[in-house]
């Protein structure tokens, strides 16, 4: 299946949105995927891909905010704001589990939805977070980078 950069980032964005909804409202998953489902045009939508970010993020939770937590720069997990921890959650679970992904696009992907939707400065805290936490867990990828610039 061939999948495309904007449909794998309209898959972020609902799955960012979906990850919202569930740690607000506590709906369930399943609930939040079929509303999505309904309520938007996923024709475009990398819709597995989606799928998988919005039910395995939450499956994987405490692996996750445990491979962030230490980046957040002296602040708790629970002083987040609600989109910056989703963001967060998110781009930690490509970093770790989506390795095909380059570091680069979930780092640049996250910025932007937190420029649209995030508080004023969020980004360049997850900017800055999202740094440290891809040197930590794709070094290598990190390093052959900085050495391709030079």
């Amino acid at each position: 299946m061939n999948v495309s950069a904007s449909g794998r980032r309209q898959a972020r964005h609902y799955a960012m949105q979906g990850l919202y909804q569930w740690q607000m409202a506590g709906s369930s998953l399943n609930a939040i995927e079929a509303e999505f489902r309904t309520d938007n045009d996923m024709t475009k939508v990398d819709v597995p891909y989606f799928q998988e970010l919005l039910h395995q993020v939450p499956a994987k939770l405490d692996e996750l905010e445990a491979a962030y937590s230490p980046f957040l720069q002296g602040r708790n997990n629970d002083e987040l704001d609600p989109i910056t921890r989703a963001l967060l959650r998110l781009s930690t679970y490509e970093m770790k589990h989506r390795i095909d992904v380059p570091y680069k696009v979930v780092i640049n992907e996250s910025v932007a939805l937190a420029k649209k939707f995030g508080a004023t400065d969020a980004h360049k805290f997850i900017n800055a977070v999202l740094d440290q936490l891809a040197a930590s867990l794709r070094a290598l990828e990190v390093q052959a980078e900085r050495k391709a610039k030079r």
